[in-house]
């Protein structure tokens, strides 16, 4: 027995497990302090209070974790596929016996307490998709390949889109870093951030000028391709330059002007050299980008409901947004994180959050208590106990000997990262506001058992690892 303890004690990751303890209580404290009266001496086992039902879910998690622990990871393997079943199932079920909260009908409620599947469903996709790309040697380089794992994320992504719920249908790109570390083609990765900065461009800047830049990078690219490329550097300086002059008096007509030009002059490049090819290749992406451009922005003010145009400009248009409405949320969270100063106004003395300025604070905007209490030094450290246990997970997936493991282990690692980037980000005005938990430390049971559940499986395979 002694010999077992002592093979358990040494090829156990114990620090990844107390870095994820140490998250965990900070969570709870953290929500304990948002309710904390001065006047009100409630017990912490006070199961009507948000910090009393978390204790339960903690509770509940904790027995999660050490099974998920001791349980055999070939049992995730084999029962991949069922357990992805069971999830869409309860994805559908919703649809019909949901309740709605804020417009999307995405939680089962249970008495006091409530379950949200969307949450619950990202372990079953994430082993269903390890296997997948395990048991069936899926060559992500054939596009096959590619858009068969493409559809088994979209089933439950396409049933919470239903709900409607995007933000949590946004968290599921987590499984994208899977694909990329699994061997998919860098080029579908570029496209779609490339689709995404286009997108932002066009909510931001005048179409005309999203135009100009798209055939001032054009003309680049071309030359570039071009051996002797002085006289078409020229070309292309007298051209921006009249352009930009132009655009200083009126910006439709000189995006005009520019685009007769590039045009003229990809006549002539065409007419003069061999490379045709170039021409039909940055000519059409130009134009389809052109056209993707237009239709955002026209979907963004014709289509569009006023209360989602509100949330994309909280994010990318702030000065459009009304302070006392949309805004409201984002700005009381800047206001109560700075004013926390260097190191914070101490635990339990959170003015702004005593006095509920900030809606959700217990749920998406947790970290808004940390940066008010205990400062930048505070926020700082639980960013770096974040970094540290993300880092981590990712180092135990290089490490892994199987396709199953290791995918999984990015899926883990994909899925703290995207929640944490959106969650901080939001609290600070840099992302929009989507409703996502900051995992471990936001109250709710649904993300707190998703994540625990996803922790002990990874620490048990890295265990096997270990020990094998």
């Amino acid at each position: 027995m002694s010999k077992y303890r002592s093979k358990v004690r040494g090829n156990f990751d114990w620090i990844t497990l107390w870095i994820l303890l140490s998250i965990i209580t900070i969570g709870w404290l953290m929500i304990y302090a948002v309710e904390f009266q001065d006047s009100v001496h409630s017990s912490i086992f006070n199961f009507s209070t948000s910090y009393g039902k978390q204790l339960v879910w903690i509770g509940l998690a904790t027995v999660l974790l050490a099974a998920s622990i001791i349980i055999n990871p070939v049992f995730w393997k084999i029962f991949s596929y069922p357990i992805l079943l069971l999830a869409c199932i309860s994805l559908v079920l919703i649809l019909f016996f949901g309740a709605e909260i804020k417009g999307s009908q995405s939680w089962f409620t249970f008495g006091a307490f409530s379950v949200q599947p969307g949450e619950l469903a990202k372990f079953p996709a994430l082993i269903a998709l390890a296997s997948f790309l395990s048991f069936h040697k899926t060559d992500l380089t054939t596009n096959k390949g590619f858009f068969s794992s493409l559809a088994l994320i979209g089933l439950p992504v396409g049933l919470i889109m239903l709900q409607p719920d995007a933000g949590m249908a946004i968290t599921y790109s987590a499984l994208l870093i899977v694909l990329y570390r699994e061997g998919a083609h860098p080029i579908w990765f570029i496209a779609l951030l490339s689709i995404i900065l286009l997108f932002i461009a066009s909510i931001i800047f005048d179409f005309f000028l999203v135009v100009f830049v798209l055939l001032m990078l054009g003309s680049i690219l071309i030359i570039f391709h071009f051996p002797n490329r002085h006289p078409w550097f020229l070309a292309f300086s007298l051209c921006l330059t009249l352009a930009i002059l132009i655009m200083f008096l009126d910006w439709q007509i000189g995006s005009i002007v520019l685009m007769v030009m590039f045009f003229l002059t990809s006549l002539v490049f065409l007419l003069t050299t061999r490379e045709q090819r170039l021409f039909f290749l940055y000519g059409p992406a130009i134009i389809l980008a052109s056209l993707f451009s237009f239709s955002t922005t026209y979907t963004f003010e014709h289509v569009l409901k006023p209360h989602q145009q509100d949330r994309i400009n909280v994010w990318l248009r702030p000065s459009l947004s009304d302070p006392h409405g949309s805004r409201y949320n984002v700005l009381q969270s800047q206001l109560a994180i700075g004013s926390g100063g260097l190191m914070g106004k101490g635990y339990l003395n959170g003015t702004l959050t005593k006095l509920n300025y900030v809606p959700e604070q217990n749920t998406d905007f947790i970290f808004v208590t940390v940066g008010e209490e205990q400062g930048f030094v505070g926020g700082a450290a639980v960013i770096i106990l974040y970094a540290i246990l993300i880092s981590r997970i990712f180092l135990i997936g290089e490490k892994m000997k199987g396709v199953f493991e290791r995918a999984y282990a990015y899926g883990v690692g994909g899925f703290l990262f995207v929640h944490f980037m959106i969650n901080i980000g939001m609290t600070m005005g840099l992302m929009p506001v989507v409703g996502i938990p900051l995992p471990f430390m936001s109250y709710g049971g649904s993300s707190l058992m998703v994540f625990t559940l996803m922790m002990g499986v990874l620490l048990r395979l890295d265990y096997n690892r270990r020990v094998s």
